[in-house]
């Protein structure tokens, strides 16, 4: 009998998801070291997502978030149906995200000081401010007030108002602006702070009322994308428009903080006005 033909060799090929790709520079980098660098490019220094719940790991001492509101859930007033129902949409964006809407909310510690904290996240579609966003959001600047507690919050929605709540999301904006100006009233310290993406009705509401705004390097900021803007008004746009440098230029925030520095930034902040 002769011998049977060998079977090759099933090829080892590297495991998918150990490198990740940098969408500023182009870099292909290893994805535990972006992890270890608090999702920044080691290459070029771009800041990449981070999830609201990594955003309150790295703000927050650890172990000392206590969350504030969890249980409110979005509804669905005006049945609203386009590729598919937004209840369904819900369900899904909660399943694959682990959130129950696109903010979380509540109190920790900075550097030992406590602080009321919000944070917003583009994965659930698309950091919409929808009625619980708002909600949530207003309800945690009023303990804030009624606690005398300096407030963070760290914006990151590609979104804006959610239309599928229509009328009520835009109902928002005007919502937490009202309680902003009350804590304002009482005296309370806001430090907003900016990511990659703040747009839409959040950037044109609570996002820019901030005492004092910070912005990560390189974030979109805006009302608008810039390709809506040049088309509709037909004019070139100018180099690196509605990006942190550029507005940080025209007096739109007050600096610009890396991500590995903002946790002390605030905690100076914090100390320098008396909070």
């Amino acid at each position: 009998m002769g011998d049977e033909p060998k079977k090759p060799r099933p090829k080892r090929g590297v495991p998918s998801g150990l490198w990740l790709r940098c969408t500023d520079c182009g870099e292909t980098v290893f994805r535990k070291t972006v992890a270890e660098h608090m999702s920044v490019c080691p290459v070029c220094g771009y800041h990449m997502y981070l999830s609201a719940a990594d955003r309150i790991r790295y703000l927050l001492d650890e172990g000392t978030f206590e969350e504030w509101d969890g249980n409110l859930m979005p509804a669905d007033p005006l049945e609203f149906f386009d590729k598919k129902a937004y209840a369904e949409r819900v369900v899904g964006e909660q399943k694959r995200t682990g959130l129950r809407d696109a903010a979380l909310t509540g109190t920790g510690m900075i550097r030992a000081r406590r602080v009321a904290v919000g944070v917003t996240d583009s994965a659930f579609i698309m950091g919409s401010m929808g009625s619980v966003v708002g909600e949530r959001l207003t309800r945690l600047i009023e303990r804030a007030t009624e606690q005398n507690l300096p407030l963070v919050i760290v914006s990151a929605s590609g979104g804006g108002a959610r239309m599928h709540e229509g009328i009520l999301s835009l109902m928002q904006m005007a919502k937490v602006s009202a309680a902003l100006a009350r804590y304002d009233q009482a005296g309370g310290l806001f430090i907003s702070v900016l990511t990659n993406p703040t747009m839409g009705g959040v950037a044109a509401s609570f996002a820019s009322l901030g005492d004092l705004v910070f912005a990560e390097p390189k974030a979109l900021i805006g009302f608008a994308g810039p390709r809506t803007i040049k088309a509709t008004i037909r004019l070139e746009l100018p180099e690196g428009f509605q990006t942190s440098e550029f507005l940080l230029e025209h007096g739109y925030i007050d600096r610009i903080v890396k991500r590995s520095d903002m946790k002390s930034e605030i905690a100076r902040t914090i100390d320098y006005c008396g909070k």
